[in-house]
């Protein structure tokens, strides 16, 4: 029966809509509304130094405000009219498409109010490197790089490919993704990590199971003046670049890759055209993984003392195709039977329960 239906699918919405108005009442955006609404209406504002600023800042925790409202009334509401027009198969019509809207909204709106660091809302670095194994791991590289392409597709991010090598006879050894767009760093955050393939391997005569790695790294964007590079600390070497699959070779040595000496951090880009446009773009990269690796470092003495785990580089996802099909986060638990779904970009639930477990952490 449809109005069954309903009731059971706006229960089921509970646990969200209490994680939401649980967050909001220790979040203190709403005393933070007030205060910055109470400073904006005073009669001299517009001489405030920073009055840009605030206004900015008003209009984007107004609108916060505007959906946590928007979403609590429409749950309470919703059920109040399921009551109403339990009979009525017309108006319950309409009403499904109203909870079907709701539940994205509140899907997309907790994945927001999550995002509360100051870099999540940074374009990000997207780095996939296979692990040992060959064509095995170097295929599973680029299954992940597909993902995370489709994942950007749905969410409406821009995505270029800044670095592709290829590998020898199927897959990559390497890609890097630059993306841009709202809170691309905060929902990318979560694939930090070491991600696990088990499958029946299409290149093994034998039809073995096998189990492949690789290694995931997300680096927000950062503003030049947050960290000065001595050039002496630099070298830069220039290559061909070859296209995503070996489609084409450029004729001259267009691609750049740039060496921090005293980390030995290495970034490479040959997704423009001209080697003085790479080696600008392969600098934003370094500036990047640098002001990380201080971050992490920092973070890791912090935790020293708090003894909290904050290694990125443990195994953090399974994808198992193979006797059983599942995808499990180790570290939330979030689990999903649909790996065809996962490997065509539907993150988002995994990018949830990740943003729901290290709030509490």
């Amino acid at each position: 029966m449809l109005l069954d239906e309903l009731q059971e699918a706006l229960k089921s919405m509970e646990p969200d809509v209490k994680t939401v108005q649980a967050y909001w009442q220790k979040s203190g955006i709403e005393k933070k509304y007030k205060e910055l609404e109470e400073q904006a209406g005073k009669e001299d504002f517009w001489k405030h130094p920073s009055q840009a600023e605030i206004s900015k800042e008003l209009h984007a925790v107004k609108q916060q405000r505007e959906q946590y409202l928007e979403i609590t009334k429409s749950y309470k509401e919703l059920f109040e009219m399921l009551e109403l027009f339990g009979q009525d198969e017309k108006e319950l019509q309409k009403l499904k498409i109203e909870i079907q809207s709701l539940r994205k909204n509140l899907s997309a709106f907790k994945v927001t109010l999550l995002l509360d660091e100051p870099e999540d809302n940074a374009n990000c670095f997207l780095s996939i490197n296979a692990g040992a194994g060959g064509t095995e791991s170097q295929d599973w590289a680029e299954m992940l790089l597909r993902m995370y392409i489709r994942f950007c597709e749905r969410e409406k991010k821009s995505v270029a490919i800044v670095d592709y090598q290829g590998g020898e006879e199927a897959g990559i050894k390497s890609a890097t993704l630059f993306i841009k767009g709202k809170n691309a760093n905060g929902l990318l955050k979560s694939e930090r990590g070491i991600h696990r393939l088990v499958r029946i391997s299409p290149y093994d005569a034998n039809k073995r199971r096998h189990t492949s790695f690789a290694a995931v790294t997300s680096t927000p964007e950062v503003p030049e003046v947050e960290i000065t590079i001595d050039p002496k600390d630099l070298r830069i070497d220039t290559y061909r670049a070859s296209g995503a699959g070996g489609q084409h070779v450029n004729k001259t040595e267009s691609a750049v890759r740039i060496t921090h000496l005293p980390t030995n951090t290495v970034v490479q880009c040959q997704n423009e055209r001209s080697q003085l446009q790479n080696k600008e773009t392969a600098m934003k990269m370094l500036k990047a993984k640098l002001v990380q690796k201080q971050k992490e470092e920092q973070e890791a003495k912090a935790a020293a003392v708090k003894k909290k785990k904050i290694e990125w580089g443990s195994q953090i996802r399974s994808y198992v195709l193979h006797p059983y099909k599942m995808v499990k986060d180790h570290r939330t638990n979030f689990e999903s039977p649909q790996p065809d779904l996962i490997l065509d970009g539907d993150l988002i639930g995994f990018i949830e329960s990740f943003l729901i477990w290290q709030s509490g952490n």
